[in-house]
């Protein structure tokens, strides 16, 4: 296994939370020092190609694969394009949760929607529709997203109170006949029930 390759794998998997030092060394059964070796070498690498969209950024004692910054105008034209502007079912239920039980973080949402949402998440960030909210306390600092003022207006909400409630979501899912939005609102019923 080559292990600059599997911190990688592991980087991108963790998303945009990151893993520290600690974490990345027990998965790889290695030492802290070797670790960091690898992780500069994966920085170096991915800053010397020219071929590569991504780099390393530590970020507190969390390390994160990031794009470059030289590809933000791509990323701004794709979050404004009409690939993007219609919002996929899995960004519409991430965006549910958070609404409906702000501030969380990605874990959480994870736990709730049964998949990973990582990319859901930054659509919705780049959108503008959630924003960090802090970040927890404890090993990880997991960042805490919640829904921004631009949601509101988005949806034409005044506030977060003016949300359809539960039961009325409920009524909703009847009129669901796809077996992915039933399965979404089945954990999400179990989850505010």
């Amino acid at each position: 296994m080559n292990e600059t390759a599997a911190i990688e794998t592991l980087l991108f998997v963790a998303g945009d939370e990151g893993l520290a030092l600690s974490e990345l060394a027990a998965l790889l059964t290695c030492s802290t020092q070797h670790v960091y070796r690898l992780l500069m070498e994966l920085k170096k690498e991915c800053e010397q190609s020219e071929n590569r969209g991504l780099t390393l950024l530590e970020a507190g004692e969390q390390y994160q694969l990031v794009t470059k910054k030289e590809y933000a105008d791509i990323i701004r034209r794709y979050a404004v394009s009409p690939l993007s502007t219609n919002l996929s079912q899995a960004a519409l239920e991430t965006l549910a949760i958070i609404a409906y039980k702000q501030p969380l973080t990605r874990m959480e949402i994870d736990e709730i929607r049964g998949v990973q949402t990582s990319g859901s998440l930054q659509k919705l960030v780049i959108r503008g529709l959630i924003e960090e909210k802090g970040r927890v306390e404890g090993p990880g600092r997991a960042i805490l997203y919640g829904t921004s003022h631009y949601f509101l207006d988005y949806f034409g909400l005044k506030k977060l109170t003016e949300l359809p409630k539960l039961p009325e979501i409920a009524e909703m899912e009847e009129k669901f006949s796809e077996k992915e939005s039933d399965l979404f609102f089945e954990r999400f019923n179990e989850q505010f029930s």
